[in-house]
């Protein structure tokens, strides 16, 4: 062995540093490299990635395999170290040689290759993967000998090696925070409709429906001829027919049928509107967003009466109103959509009681707490606990708050001052 030429051995020397160094980067690119990005490279039919793929389907003989070559590396660079000592400084030198090969392939097989390949892992382990696999193959009598030793250790302890393998999937929340990652992967806002999606399954179409008091409809005993002018002026296209009160609903008038009796006469009776009016749909109060857009579809119905648990009409919901949950607000009526909010000189905005907090939300891009009252009147009252009276001043989280009128034990219009910064602790006074 003393014969062994010293060019020879520092070859082998640099040989199996370059050797350590693969599959210490092999190790770390494999088990760095993103799931979803693969598989959907292994969709595009990208060769390395499909190779990357069949490697990973059986992790545990990868890295068997890898750390064996690893091993049988290192322990053959310890021996040719020796052989190197020994013939230039003889035996008293081997512990310092020993040493200066930690030190060396510490830095240059395992630390540097494997930053390389958690920065890139895509750049390092398709390229592998051509080297990898069918070294798979060769070392697979040798590391499925290895592997039953290691897996029966681990079924000792309760753990099965094979359990975990093929369960990609994610919770809403992971993918939620995997959507808010993506960066300039995707624009803005199509980060906002995505997120929306993902929110649709924890909000209700009582977070979103126009309040009762709020719905414009039409009394059948009112008289034809004042029916007829309300319709003449009215915004809406379809309206809630009820007698004397919202709980007394007949039915659903789409105001192009009425138009449709116009045309052959000037005026209006009760008959015409029974003969025009469709049975209502009514929702459940608490019906999710994403279940209430599928019933939407499903019964090629718009529009819906929400309920609650006694069968009285809560509010009225739209399919308008959901998807402006994904893809904001798509109004043309800007009367409308600032009808309840209204920005005053000192950056203040006097908004009316009764303006949902959502709505409050997406428009100004605040962000009030939402998992309680729906209403800003309602936030009020759950944070005072009592009716307050004009001049009532809160804080919110970071918004002062003061009502500026209160009546018929409701909170009508309050002042609202946003007050960037602070981290205060919601307190009412």
């Amino acid at each position: 062995m003393t014969d062994i030429p010293l060019s020879l051995l520092f070859g082998s020397l640099f040989l199996l540093l370059v050797l350590a160094a693969f599959f210490a980067s092999a190790e770390t690119s494999m088990m760095a490299i993103n799931r979803y990005r693969l598989l959907h490279l292994v969709k595009e039919k990208h060769r390395g990635a499909m190779l990357v793929n069949r490697l990973l389907s059986h992790p545990d003989r990868l890295l068997g395999m890898i750390l064996c070559c690893n091993n049988l590396v290192n322990n053959i660079a310890a021996a040719v170290v020796t052989l190197l000592t020994i013939k230039l400084v003889g035996e008293d030198g081997i512990l310092a040689a020993s040493f200066a090969l930690t030190v060396i392939f510490l830095i240059f097989g395992e630390v540097a290759p494997k930053t390389l390949a958690a920065l890139s892992p895509e750049r390092i382990a398709f390229p592998y993967a051509y080297i990898l696999l069918p070294l798979s193959y060769l070392a697979h009598p040798f590391v499925w000998v290895i592997n039953q030793f290691a897996n029966g250790l681990l079924r000792l302890f309760g753990i099965h090696a094979g359990a975990a393998v093929g369960d990609e999937s994610l919770t809403i929340d992971e993918l939620r925070t995997v959507v808010r990652e993506a960066g300039n992967m995707i624009p803005k806002r199509h980060r906002k409709m995505l997120i929306s999606i993902l929110d649709l399954e924890t909000v209700t179409v009582e977070d979103i429906m126009v309040h009762r008091n709020e719905i414009v409809g039409i009394d059948i005993n009112e008289p034809p001829a004042d029916i007829l002018n309300f319709l003449k002026n009215c915004q809406h296209t379809r309206l809630p027919v009820y007698r004397e009160n919202i709980d007394n609903i007949i039915g659903m008038l789409h105001v192009r049928h009425i138009l449709r009796v116009l045309r052959d006469k000037d005026d209006i009776t009760v008959e015409d509107l029974k003969h025009v009016i469709v049975e209502p749909y009514f929702v459940p109060l608490n019906t999710q967003l994403h279940i209430q857009l599928r019933n939407f579809q499903k019964q090629k119905i718009r529009i819906g009466l929400v309920v609650d648990e006694y069968g009285s009409v809560q509010g009225l919901v739209t399919m308008e109103d959901i998807l402006e949950e994904i893809v904001g607000e798509f109004t043309t009526d800007l009367q409308t959509y600032d009808q309840d909010i209204h920005p005053q000189e000192d950056g203040s905005y006097i908004i009316d009681g009764a303006a949902t907090l959502r709505d409050i939300n997406r428009q100004l891009h605040w962000d009030l707490p939402i998992d309680g009252a729906k209403t800003l009147n309602g936030l009020i009252l759950e944070y005072l606990e009592q009716i307050p009276e004009a001049g009532t001043g809160l804080r919110i989280g970071k918004f002062a708050l003061e009502v500026t009128q209160a009546a018929d034990n409701a909170v009508k219009t309050v002042r609202i001052m946003p007050l960037p910064g602070s981290r205060s602790e919601n307190t009412a006074a």
